[in-house]
């Protein structure tokens, strides 16, 4: 266990050989308790915090980012404003942290000065690994697609392969996926992603 300076308790759980912090009826106040070198986020009113992404991990979600630039640069009603791991409220259980969230501009047309934001976005891009893949596939799936994310994808940097799914109704279906070293646009982007960028070392 590690106590805080407010004697918190966040205890240590295990998951498929890998350690992360828990804590069961989080409040926001709980965050800011989450050690820097944990990703603290709050899924059906639990706190977990995961281990920071690795670096091979950090840099494809950099790069992924860079290669959306355009539509980050476009400040028309058809541009988007993009984030690397904004903190997002989805109702008061969820606080949810992707790697990459985007809002488009018609929706949201300046970036408001925040600590977090509470406007669900209209694009998710999760990062796999281990001791995270389980709930960017489960649980933190559902929440996106309960709040109306339209897009939501995964790439994993281990095997080289995005995946992108687009919302109907209240659930997602799979659209186009990609990996190695193809040139493929995902939607909702118009423009082609060279993916062997990604995984660049």
């Amino acid at each position: 266990m590690i106590p805080t300076q407010n004697h918190l308790v966040l205890r240590f759980r295990r998951m498929d050989d890998r350690e992360f912090l828990f804590k069961r009826h989080a409040t926001e106040a709980d965050l800011d308790l989450v050690p820097e070198h944990l990703t603290g986020e709050i899924i059906d009113g639990d706190l977990y915090a995961f281990p920071r992404p690795t670096s091979l991990h950090g840099r494809g979600a950099m790069r992924l980012g860079r290669a959306l630039g355009p539509a980050d640069d476009d400040d028309g009603p058809d541009g988007w404003i993009l984030l690397p791991e904004p903190a997002i409220w989805f109702g008061k259980k969820h606080m949810l942290v992707p790697d990459l969230a985007g809002w488009r501009r018609s929706r949201m047309p300046e970036l408001p000065d925040v600590k977090s934001f509470k406007q669900a976005p209209d694009w998710v891009c999760e990062g796999l690994s281990p001791s995270t893949g389980r709930y960017d596939r489960g649980r933190k799936r559902e929440i996106y697609a309960s709040a109306g994310v339209a897009s939501f994808w995964l790439f994993d940097p281990a095997l080289k392969l995005v995946e992108t799914f687009v919302l109907a109704g209240k659930h997602y279906t799979i659209g186009p996926i990609g990996g190695g070293a193809d040139v493929v646009a995902f939607p909702p982007f118009p423009f082609k992603i060279d993916l062997a960028k990604l995984w660049k070392r």
